[in-house]
């Protein structure tokens, strides 16, 4: 009587990155991305020094690995193509070996009923671009739509669904705001024009897209966090409004709208930070929308009116606006140090409902990362009942926005197997697959005989 049925053709699946699981970080002519050459030059920034190197071979098991997804119910898998694979100085020549092996991983897939969804750029910028600047540099932006062309060209008859970028959000704040990641810069300035030279890329793509009559579909995938006041009051509703801006509308706005929201343009310009526009840009923004999103969520974000004045001549940050609220007795994730807050996917789906033409979306990551998951080892399987109540309980307010209308058409966790993940490296664990870095082992969890169930039933 409780079966929760999802509706037919919903993706069941996982996602995972190219950076993150092929590893063979230089092999067969592939060069430089910026996480390769920070690793080389700053190893001890990465836990326990595991570096992308070492990421979890699926650069060498990809068939093993998609008949494990097969095995447990996947009928779609997202993962990305290395720029700095397929065209290794960035501009110019293909990489033969690389587009051997994305054909294979590909051809594979759609062999096993995998729907194969492919992502262009997961934070992995090669160094010959950054060396010129990388998304401070224009050249850049129209590098990046000329690879995103051969990618088209060369997968787009078998590949349905393509997405530009994924959490373009994430290299503004940590590489350009708070420079926790390469290049390790403080400077809203330039993390502005970062963020507005990845959306004319991305629009770039989607204009490119449709020039060559694909039949298939073009997004971007976007992690939503929802911006959660503290009280009514208006000034902690104020703080909320500002710090939507600038995390989530900044990007949800132009994919989908075709424009920014002029309340984002007028705070950057009463604060100088706006970037430097050209003629025509509001016209190439315009055609960067979008046919499907992908909703990334893992935790809210609350916040509060500033309880300080700020000072006038320190740098701005997005930290003027608001601080952050500590919700008393709050569930916790204690091994990532994140909230979980599962109507936060239910407030995500209704927003876009409501406010975005309810366009079509898919909860295009979800997930639990656990530390030392050996202790939950039993009979030779982990037994992480955990991360099956995590996944229920988000599944539930899915189910629920899906009752109320809204057009979200599947799910995939994060991740499939245990990936690197990026400067925590290994410390927590995300996948329906466990991985022994010393033997590169690969043994279904508990979680991953369950979402067999789910896919099968299309439900639970």
């Amino acid at each position: 009587m409780n079966f929760k049925r999802f509706p037919k053709s919903f993706w069941w699946g996982s996602a995972t990155s190219g950076p993150q699981s092929e590893g063979a970080a230089l092999k067969d002519g592939k060069s430089h991305s910026i996480w390769d050459l920070w690793f080389e030059q700053q190893a001890e920034c990465f836990h326990n020094q595991v570096g992308p190197e070492d990421t979890s071979t699926f650069y060498e098991n990809w068939k093993e690995d998609i008949a494990l997804m097969k095995q447990i119910g996947h009928n779609s898998f997202r993962t990305s193509i290395q720029w700095s694979r397929l065209i290794p100085d960035g501009v110019g020549e293909v990489n033969p070996k690389a587009v051997e092996f994305y054909n294979n991983v590909i051809n594979e897939l759609i062999a096993n009923d995998i729907e194969p969804f492919i992502n262009l750029y997961h934070f992995d910028m090669p160094v010959c671009m950054q060396e010129i600047g990388g998304w401070e540099n224009r050249k850049v932006v129209d590098a990046y739509a000329e690879y995103a062309r051969q990618c088209f060209g060369l997968f787009g008859d078998r590949v349905s669904k393509w997405f530009t970028f994924n959490e373009p959000i994430v290299p503004v704040k940590q590489g350009y705001v708070y420079a926790n990641h390469y290049p390790q810069t403080h400077d809203f300035l330039k993390a502005s024009t970062v963020a507005y030279h990845t959306m004319l890329a991305h629009s770039k793509a989607v204009i490119a897209f449709r020039e060559m009559n694909l039949s298939s579909e073009i997004g971007i995938i976007l992690n939503l966090t929802p911006a959660y006041s503290r009280s009514e009051h208006p000034a902690d509703l104020e703080a909320a409004n500002v710090v939507d801006l600038l995390f989530n509308r900044s990007f949800l706005d132009p994919v989908t709208l075709g424009h920014y929201p002029q309340e984002l343009l007028n705070l950057l310009a009463e604060h100088k930070q706006l970037p430097l526009c050209r003629d025509g840009d509001a016209q190439l923004i315009g055609q960067g929308i979008v046919d499907l999103l992908g909703v990334n969520y893992y935790e809210p974000r609350r916040v509060q009116a500033k309880q300080h004045v700020v000072n006038p001549n320190s740098s701005f940050m997005p930290e003027w606006f608001y601080d952050p609220y500590i919700k008393p007795g709050r569930k916790m994730n204690v091994h990532r140090g994140w909230e979980i807050y599962e109507k936060g996917i239910y407030d995500i789906l209704t927003n876009l409902k409501e406010n975005y033409g309810n366009i079509p979306c898919f909860i295009s990551e979800n997930g639990m990362g656990v530390e030392g998951e050996n202790q939950f080892l039993q009979d030779g399987q982990i037994q992480d009942d955990y991360r099956i109540e995590f996944i229920k309980s988000h599944l539930d307010y899915v189910h629920q926005a899906i009752e109320e209308g809204c057009h979200c058409k599947g799910y995939h966790l994060w991740t499939f197997i245990d990936c690197w993940s990026w400067i925590n490296s290994y410390k927590n664990r995300y996948g329906f697959i466990s991985l022994d870095l010393e033997t590169q082992k690969r043994t279904i969890k508990k979680s991953g005989e369950w979402i067999k169930t789910v896919s099968q039933e299309n439900g639970y």
